[in-house]
């Protein structure tokens, strides 16, 4: 996903402002934690500290009616990408909105800076090297190098560990924030076209990827999601989340995401 742009050329001469400014945003990237927007970020160090919150996928499981039942509970949740094409059908709306995926990012700019959100987070190199411009975002550092088993990190003012699976991300914030107990909703972890460690492509034509048929009307310009290292992501947040003692769950309705102990939703929310 971390392919920066080549600095504007002519001929094999670097163009001496390009030059500089693509050196300013290099340095920026290795020294992270000394910005302007590590310093934002610090700002939500235990805001939430020993609270609840929902992780909210955009899987087929997700039902405006429980995220309804979230919003009257009045409780913290994350949300991703598209999930304003949720928004005419309820009346919750996302506490912090996360989105590190270029491609699905840059076709939706408009929708997103619509989104009346006071907390909206977009991976630093995507607004350097992808043009692409979030009104008021909250710039994070997605560590670029990635592992077998993505390296989750406690302090997000430094940087967060790349898992390209965005419900990973906002747990490691959800960490910092403080919260103890993480709910994931609508993380259904199954699509209709995926791809193996092998790089080989599966096609299941029964299964629906998204709780609308609108999420990915441009999915042939998408990435086709490697559900394998998906699931290794997710083992190592349990494993994260586990030596800290925060408590993660599983309440999809469904699916195929079975890393975290299961719990049924509506019992879930009925308790709280």
């Amino acid at each position: 996903m971390f392919e920066p742009l080549r600095p504007s050329k002519d001929g094999d001469k670097l163009h001496p402002i390009k030059s500089i400014q693509e050196r300013r945003k290099g340095y920026i990237l290795s020294h992270f934690s000394e910005s302007k927007y590590a310093k934002q970020l610090k700002q939500f160090k235990n805001i939430h500290n020993g609270e609840t919150c929902f992780i909210i996928g955009n899987g087929p499981s997700l039902t405006a009616q429980d995220l309804e039942k979230l919003y009257q509970r009045h409780l913290p949740t994350f949300a991703f990408n598209r999930i304003y094409l949720m928004f005419d059908h309820t009346n919750w709306r996302p506490t912090y909105y996360v989105s590190q995926d270029e491609k699905t990012l840059k076709n939706c700019v408009e929708p997103v800076n619509q989104m009346d959100l006071k907390y909206k987070f977009i991976p630093l190199f995507i607004h350097f090297y992808h043009d692409v411009n979030i009104d008021n975002a909250l710039f994070f550092n997605l560590n670029p190098q990635r592992t077998e088993y993505p390296v989750m990190e406690e302090d997000i003012s430094k940087f967060i560990g790349d898992s390209t699976t965005v419900a990973v991300t906002a747990a490691q914030m959800a960490v910092y924030m403080g919260f103890k107990k993480i709910y994931l909703i609508g993380v259904d972890h199954n699509f209709s076209t995926w791809k193996n460690d092998k790089g080989e492509i599966i096609n299941d034509s029964s299964v629906k990827d998204y709780f609308t048929d609108e999420y990915n009307k441009d999915k042939a310009e998408l990435y086709v999601p490697n559900i394998d290292a998906s699931t290794r992501a997710f083992i190592s947040l349990k494993k994260f989340c586990d030596e800290k003692g925060i408590e993660v769950y599983n309440a999809t309705r469904g699916g195929k995401l079975e890393v975290f102990p299961r719990v049924d939703f509506d019992e879930v929310i009925n308790n709280i």
